[in-house]
């Protein structure tokens, strides 16, 4: 007879009481220290095509020319997705706000970002650009616009009934069948061969905190979540994630909607038009959001997520060893689309990237055992 599988979860240690062979990630002095993720900017082939599935998405359209999609959320931001005309579908990079008082000339000059044109910026500001170690675009963004903020249905979530407590009576729960709406831009996740590089380097651009490190068996750091740094104003469990990988590349992007029956209708909107569903409805374990994943027309990854975790920037930040398990607490399996495809191109990006000595066999070794190790064994 076969023992029950054991079902755990995985610890998460405050960073006073972290392992001893656990590396800290050590925070630079910042630069500046961003307010808010304006908003993501990509490149697509045909930008009409991109519009049907954002639209389907929860997003709305606020202009499209031959060669620029601007897109918005219900709430106010003036813009959460900028799109260009291109001959392939790349993410290009991301905008973030930055507080007045932060000398951004001073600041440009410093890091060597080189000035937006300001119709470039939708919603009007000041802006500068640079790029990130890895090439992508980063915008920082002085005296940006606001929209006043759409309507949203009021959410659900306060009449469910419960075992214990009743909330709703003589009354039902009806969602509309309609998409799910984006209230605004939650987060980006990028992949990188030199995590500690690109960590050190938005941390002290935008002044980052790091809420959760996942770390593998030797005590390196694979994986951090990073809020912004608001004082006490809660923020967002990240906004950042940086992933250490075989490529520098986008890995998915999240947007906020209103609840568990936005995330559900949406998903049934989305698989209505014909989009391709990638994971989902779940819960995430660190950042506690629920989730439902979708590819758009070019593959790239696009998340829902509703109920996710805030802090305030006193909060500790926690150690969890690195595994597949941790990424979810509840749903169907992590898709294998998550990770790397083995096969003989990935043996020889291996080897390009060993070559090059932008490697470390031995952390591709345990990040792979990690990875290979089933996280739910009865799935």
């Amino acid at each position: 007879m076969t023992s029950p599988p054991v079902l755990r979860t995985a610890p998460e240690y405050p960073e006073h009481l972290r392992p001893d062979f656990v590396q800290k990630v050590q925070r630079p002095q910042p630069l500046a220290k961003a307010s808010q993720l304006a908003f993501l900017m990509f490149d697509k082939p045909d930008l009409a095509r991109a519009e049907r599935f954002w639209q389907d998405f929860g997003l709305i359209t606020v202009s499209r020319t031959h060669d620029r999609l601007v897109m918005r959320a219900t709430g106010s931001a003036p813009a959460v997705l900028v799109a260009h005309r291109a001959r392939r579908s790349r993410y290009v990079g991301a905008a973030f706000v930055v507080p007045e008082h932060v000398p951004l000339a001073d600041l440009a000059r410093q890091i060597g970002a080189q000035p937006v044109p300001p119709d470039a910026v939708p919603g009007g500001g000041r802006a500068v650009s640079l790029r990130d170690p890895d090439g992508h675009a980063v915008w920082l963004i002085q005296g940006w616009g606001q929209l006043d903020p759409l309507p949203v249905r009021a959410p659900l979530t306060g009449q469910m009934n419960t075992l214990t407590q009743v909330s709703r009576v003589n009354a039902t729960v009806r969602p509309p069948i309609e998409p799910a709406k984006v209230g605004r831009l939650g987060h980006v996740v990028l992949q990188t061969t030199d995590f500690q590089t690109m960590a050190d380097w938005y941390m002290r651009v935008l002044g980052l905190i790091p809420t959760d490190v996942q770390y593998l068996p030797d005590g390196s750091p694979l994986l951090t979540f990073f809020r912004l740094d608001l004082g006490s104003t809660p923020a967002d469990h990240h906004t950042l994630v940086i992933a250490g990988g075989l490529e520098p590349r986008y890995e998915h992007s999240a947007w906020e909607v209103e609840d568990l029956d936005a995330l559900g209708q949406g998903q049934q909107v989305l698989r209505a038009n014909g989009h391709r569903h990638m994971w989902g409805i779940g819960r995430h374990v660190l950042g506690s959001q629920l989730f439902d994943y979708w590819h758009d027309p070019d593959g790239l990854e696009f998340e829902h997520y509703t109920d996710g975790d805030v802090f305030t920037a006193d909060h500790e930040t926690r150690y969890v060893p690195f595994s597949p398990a941790s990424i979810w607490a509840w749903g169907g399996d992590v898709p294998p689309t998550m990770f790397p495809k083995k096969g003989p191109a990935l043996l020889w990006k291996v080897f390009r990237l060993w070559r090059s000595g932008r490697l470390n066999l031995g952390r591709l070794i345990l990040s792979g055992q990690a990875i290979d190790r089933p996280a739910r064994p009865w799935l």
